[in-house]
C-alpha cells in the first residue's frame, strides 16, 4: 500500500481537508506527489520555477498522479553579497532541507519532484532527498540565463566595480554593463555554484540526462519539467528510491565531473553534506585524489572564456561524461531507471549531441572550443586540497583559475578580520605586491561563512596584484571567484585553528604542487619548521575563543556548524 493511503487510514481528517482545496474524491485515491520548488521573487533562478512546477504537475496528472505544490524560497548570494545578508547564505541550505523534511513528514505523499536552479536550493533539496531516502525523488534544474551584451555575465560585475572604484572605467560604462548583466531568468551564466550544483545533480543521477544548465528561456526546459513529472510516476511504480541512486559510486562520479568542469569550490561544502544525509563519508583526500587524475576540460567562466549557456549547447554534463567515461562508474543507477552508461549510449544513438551543437553556429564557436577533448585537456583537475601547519584540517584552492606564477608563493601576512576592510585596502592601493592577505573569523562558526567575493575580485582585477599577491581565509568564495585564493582553512579561527594566531609579517607559503599551506617564518624572516611549530603552539596557549555574538537562526547555525571541510552543515 502507498504511504498516502496508509496515512489516510490513520487520520480521517486528511480527506475533508484535502477536499476543501482542489482535490476530488478520485484524486484522493491517486499517488500523491510532493512538488517542491524554490519559487519566489528572491532571484532570477527561482522567479520562473512556478511555471516549471506546473509543467511537472502536468506530467504527473498525465500518468495518473495528483501533484501538490509546496515552496521553500531560497536566497540570492549576489543580492546578499558584501553585507550581513551573506552570513545567512550557507545556513539557508540547511533550512531548505529541514523544511522539505517537515513537508514530507507532515503530508500523505508518495514521491517527490524537486525544482531549483541556484546555490543553496539545489544542495538543500538534494540533502532532503538523501534524508528521505525511502522515497522516489527526481530533481529538475531550473536552467541558465542568457548572456548579456558583448558576452558580459554577472561574475564580471565585481571586476568592473573594482575597476570603477579605481577610476579605470567611467560611471556610464559601469552602469550599462551592471544593469544588463542578467537579461533573463535562470541561474547566472558562468560556472558558479548554481550551474556547478545543477551539473552535480545530473552527474549524481538525480536529474534527467541533459537537464542541467539548460537555457531557462527556451521551450525545452518546460518539456523537460513535464518529462520529470511523468518519470516520477514510473519511479514510484518501479520502487526506485533515492537510496538506490545516491551511492558512493555516484558521489565519486560527481566529484570526477566536477574536476573536469572546474566547478565552484562551494561543492566542497555541498557534496559532503548531501553524502552525509545518505550515510556516506566524503573525505577531503578523495577530492585531491580525483583532481590529480581527471583532466580539466571546460572553457567556461570564471576559469575559461565563454558564458555557461554555451556549455549546454556544447553537450552539457553528458558531453563531459562522454569525454571522461573511462574514469566513471558507468554502472551507477540514475532516475531514468538506467545506468549512467546506458543513458549516454541512448543519447548518442539519438544523435543528441549533433542536434544541440548546431546552436553553437550562432556564436561562431565549435564544441571543442568549449569542452576540450580528454586527449588534449586544458589542465589536470580543478581543485587542490592543501594542508600544513596553517591548515591542519585542510584548505582548498581552485588552481584552474590561478595564474601559473602563483602556484608557489611565499609572502608576509596582512591580517583582516572582515571582508570589507580587506577590499578597501586592496582597491585603495594599501596592499604591497608579494603579500598574503589573511581574512579570518569568517568561517561557519565565526559568522556563518560568507563569501569573500569582493576582495577576490579586487585582487584578480589588479594588474599589479593578480600574479604577485595571494589571499587566505577561513571563509569561502563565490563560484565566480578566481585568482590565487585559498579558502575553507580548517580548523577555522573561531575554533582556535592556527589562522586565529597569525600575525602581520608572518611568512606564509602556498605550494599548490606540494599541496602545502604553512607559516614558514615570522617578522618577514623565514624560520625552521620546528621553531615555527613552537611559535604557533605558544600563541595558541594564550588564545581565548571569541564571545558568541549572534542570536536567532544565525546564532543557532554558528553554534552547531561543522568544519567547512566536513560540509559546514548543522550537526544536531
Amino acid at each position: 500500500m502507498m504511504r498516502s493511503q496508509e496515512l489516510r487510514r490513520l487520520s480521517p481528517e486528511i480527506d475533508p481537508l484535502k477536499l476543501s482545496m482542489d482535490w476530488t474524491v478520485q484524486d484522493l485515491e491517486k499517488p500523491q506527489i510532493l512538488v517542491e520548488d524554490a519559487w519566489g521573487d528572491s532571484l532570477p533562478g527561482s522567479y520562473h520555477l512556478l511555471n516549471l512546477s506546473q509543467m511537472a504537475s502536468k506530467g504527473i496528472y498525465s500518468k495518473g498522479g495528483k501533484p501538490a505544490l509546496f515552496h521553500v524560497t531560497d536566497m540570492c548570494d549576489g543580492i546578499a553579497q558584501g553585507w550581513e545578508g551573506m552570513n545567512y547564505s550557507l545556513l539557508s541550505r540547511d533550512m531548505i532541507c529541514n523544511m522539505i523534511e517537515v513537508h514530507w513528514k507532515t503530508q500523505p505523499m508518495d514521491a517527490i519532484v524537486l525544482l531549483s536552479s541556484c546555490d543553496k536550493a539545489i544542495p538543500g533539496q538534494l540533502m532532503a532527498a538523501a534524508r528521505i531516502s525511502e522515497a522516489p525523488a527526481i530533481h529538475m534544474p531550473g536552467g541558465t540565463m542568457m548572456e548579456g551584451p558583448g558576452m558580459f555575465t554577472l561574475e564580471r560585475v565585481g571586476t568592473i566595480y573594482a575597476e570603477f572604484k579605481r577610476g579605470e572605467i567611467s560611471k556610464g560604462d559601469y552602469r550599462f554593463l551592471q544593469r544588463n548583466a542578467c537579461p533573463t531568468v535562470g541561474s547566472c551564466s558562468f560556472m558558479g555554484t548554481a550551474n556547478t550544483m545543477q551539473s552535480m545533480s545530473e552527474a549524481l543521477g538525480m536529474a534527467l540526462p541533459g537537464s542541467a544548465v539548460m537555457p531557462a528561456y527556451k521551450k525545452d526546459i518546460g518539456h523537460m519539467s513535464e518529462a520529470a513529472g511523468m518519470r516520477i510516476m514510473k519511479m514510484l511504480e518501479e520502487r526506485l528510491t533515492t537510496r538506490d541512486i545516491l551511492t558512493k559510486k555516484a558521489f565519486e562520479n560527481a566529484i570526477m565531473v566536477h574536476a573536469a568542469l572546474g566547478g565552484s569550490t562551494n561543492a566542497i561544502l555541498h557534496i559532503p553534506s548531501i553524502a552525509k544525509e545518505a550515510g556516506i563519508n566524503i573525505k577531503p583526500s578523495l577530492w585531491d585524489e580525483i583532481n590529480r587524475e581527471i583532466p580539466f576540460l571546460l572553457n567556461i567562466r570564471p576559469s575559461g572564456k565563454y558564458p555557461a549557456i554555451l556549455f549546454w549547447y556544447a553537450g552539457g554534463v553528458q558531453g563531459i561524461i562522454a569525454q571522461i567515461k573511462e574514469y566513471l562508474h558507468l554502472d551507477s543507477m540514475t532516475v531514468t531507471g538506467k545506468t549512467l552508461g546506458e543513458n549516454l549510449k541512448e543519447l548518442e544513438e539519438q544523435r543528441y549531441f549533433d542536434k544541440i551543437r548546431i546552436y553553437l553556429d550562432n556564436y561562431k564557436v565549435r564544441a571543442e572550443e568549449v569542452i576540450a577533448s580528454a586527449n588534449d585537456p586544458l589542465g589536470s583537475g580543478a581543485l587542490a586540497i592543501l594542508q600544513g601547519n596553517l591548515a591542519p584540517g585542510c584548505a582548498v584552492i581552485k588552481h584552474s583559475a590561478v595564474p601559473k606564477e602563483m602556484f608557489h608563493h611565499t609572502g608576509p601576512a596582512v591580517i583582516f578580520e572582515d571582508e570589507r576592510s580587506a577590499f578597501d585596502a586592496i582597491v585603495g592601493g594599501v596592499i604591497e605586491k608579494g603579500s598574503v592577505i589573511v581574512i579570518r573569523n569568517v568561517g561557519p562558526k565565526g559568522c556563518g561563512m560568507p563569501e569573500m567575493f569582493y576582495p577576490t575580485e579586487a585582487l584578480a582585477s589588479s594588474e599589479d596584484l593578480n600574479t604577485t599577491t595571494a589571499l587566505v581565509t577561513d571563509g569561502r568564495f563565490s563560484g565566480a571567484s578566481r585568482g590565487p585564493c585559498v579558502g575553507y582553512v580548517s580548523p577555522e579561527a573561531a575554533e582556535g585553528g592556527p589562522i586565529a594566531v597569525v600575525e602581520n609579517g608572518d611568512m606564509i607559503e602556498i605550494d599548490i604542487k606540494g599541496r602545502g599551506l604553512n607559516i614558514v617564518g615570522v617578522k618577514e624572516r623565514e624560520e625552521d619548521p620546528d621553531t615555527v611549530v613552537g611559535i604557533i603552539r605558544d600563541r595558541l596557549s594564550g588564545w581565548e575563543p571569541p564571545e558568541r555574538k549572534y542570536g536567532g537562526v544565525l546564532g543557532l547555525y554558528t553554534s552547531l556548524a561543522t568544519s567547512a571541510m566536513e560540509g559546514g552543515y548543522m550537526k544536531y
